[in-house]
């Protein structure tokens, strides 16, 4: 079952500024938290001593306030960052709140990087890291409907196949003849919260559909 939001409501669910599950998704693993950290702290210490040779220079301010920025480029980086995805949902004109069912469940190895590492003899070799995802498909009474993935972790392994789901569907057609995109999703049964990315604010989401289903 497709039940399309009224004006507005797409708006108070997917939030234009980065909530904090948001800024700790953005924020990243270790290697990118650590890429961030540099960045801040090397661009930031040399404008800021580019500041101090600037000091009778009428652009001093400038320079002193462009690497206090980036010093903090730890923290408003992931928040600029969450708040473009959180764009790429709410830009499309048409969505609705599905409500059905877990059709099928499969899992895949993906790769999420690769390096390249010196075996015993001294050649090159690639060293891949993988991580397992989970794949669930979606359907209603009308049929099939689309799947959403995400790395799988312990608690999704009480996932089955007939389990009532709800998420957001996001479309470019107000008949929902073609869609677009997927939030992550809510399965009231075992409580659980399943999505690559937490685009939602969940009490508001948990909160509509009880209202629009009653």
């Amino acid at each position: 079952m497709l039940l399309p939001l009224r004006s507005g409501e797409l708006q108070k669910l997917i939030p234009a500024v980065a909530t904090g599950n948001q800024f700790k998704n953005a924020l990243g693993n270790p290697r990118k938290i650590l890429q961030r950290i540099m960045i801040s702290s090397i661009g930031g210490v040399i404008t800021l001593l580019i500041s101090q040779s600037q000091v009778a220079s009428q652009f001093y301010s400038l320079w002193l306030i462009v690497g206090v920025g980036i010093l903090l480029y730890i923290l408003w980086g992931p928040i600029v960052e969450a708040g473009r995805i959180n764009s790429n949902l709410r830009k499309y004109p048409c969505s609705a709140l599905f409500n059905g069912q877990v059709a099928a469940i499969f899992t895949r190895e993906k790769v999420e990087n690769s390096h390249e590492q010196a075996n015993k003899i001294g050649d090159l070799e690639i060293i891949e890291n993988r991580r397992t995802w989970i794949f669930l498909e979606l359907e209603d009474e009308e049929g099939y409907l689309g799947q959403i993935c995400f790395p799988m972790e312990k608690a999704h392994q009480s996932i089955r196949e007939g389990t009532r789901i709800f998420c957001l569907v996001l479309s470019d057609r107000s008949d929902f003849s073609t869609i677009s995109a997927f939030s992550d999703a809510w399965l009231p049964s075992q409580r659980l919260w399943v999505g690559e990315y937490p685009f939602l604010l969940r009490p508001a989401f948990e909160e509509l559909c009880s209202l629009r289903l009653r």
